[in-house]
């Protein structure tokens, strides 16, 4: 009886040490979008892909901007190996001047957090540049 006891316990051991080899695992077409130069008030929308490489079900469990002007929205349920998804994250295009914005996505992942980045400029189409003003200026003086 105490041989077949210790044989279900290693035997429980082992498939439970195998089964935590599993991970999944998240890989982003791009972790950069830019923007590039759009005017104030356009579309703030860009979206990030991924697949989960892995061999266990993704689970995204928080994504974090580094400011309230960027929301990231993210799948809340599991992606399954193989399977790919989207996380969408609005820039509220109001706010002039330069992009420069961290997402960080926490997950069940082999890298558990993954950092995501926006970049670009923002402009007012109804307002001449700085840039210009001084080019103006001193070419007139």
């Amino acid at each position: 009886m105490k041989n077949l006891l210790a044989v279900l316990f290693v035997s429980v051991l082992s498939i439970s040490a195998f089964a935590q080899d599993k991970k999944a695992k998240i890989e982003f077409k791009t972790d950069v979008i830019d923007y590039g130069t759009i005017e104030k008030g356009a579309d703030g929308k860009r979206t990030f892909e991924f697949t989960n490489t892995g061999d266990a079900p993704l689970v995204i469990t928080n994504a974090k901007s580094t400011c309230g002007c960027t929301v990231p929205n993210w799948p809340k349920e599991a992606i399954l190996p193989g399977e790919s998804g989207t996380i969408v994250v609005k820039y509220n295009t109001n706010r002039l001047n330069k992009i420069a914005k961290t997402i960080t996505v926490y997950s069940n992942a082999e890298r558990p957090t993954v950092a995501l980045r926006i970049k670009g400029m923002v402009v007012d189409p109804n307002k001449a540049s700085v840039l210009e003003k001084k080019s103006k200026s001193l070419i007139e003086e």
